[in-house]
């Protein structure tokens, strides 16, 4: 599995931004998704996971309530859209799959994109 992250940039506190992580691959359909941050100086950090089938979603403490995590399995994306930024949100963003998991470990997920950055302005 390949994976593109996609859709960072650079917005004011309050507003709203969706990334994508596109896959390739025919089987993208049976995995697990995550989406990690870094920030400068920081490790890398869990933000939110999706099951494969999409029923199931968990979120960090830090942005449950403003982000919301979907997956679209005809074409083959993950969506996670968030909302009500802060610039502690500013951080680069990974996606990253596995199969059997969409927890909190990075070090559990076999795939991973390489990140798109995300910037928020006070």
């Amino acid at each position: 599995v390949q994976l593109q992250a996609s859709g960072g940039g650079l917005v004011q506190a309050g507003g709203s931004l969706r990334l994508s992580c596109s896959a390739s691959g025919r089987t993208f359909s049976s995995y697990d998704m995550g989406w990690f941050r870094q920030a400068p100086a920081k490790e890398r950090a869990f933000v939110a996971g999706i099951s494969w089938s999409g029923s199931s979603t968990v979120y960090a403490s830090s942005v449950k309530g403003r982000f919301t995590i979907s997956r679209d399995g005809a074409k083959n994306t993950v969506y996670p859209q968030m909302n009500m930024l802060k610039p502690e949100d500013t951080a680069i963003y990974y996606c990253a799959a596995n199969s059997g998991y969409y927890g909190v470990d990075p070090m559990r997920y076999d795939y991973w994109g390489q990140g798109t950055q995300v910037t928020v302005s006070s």
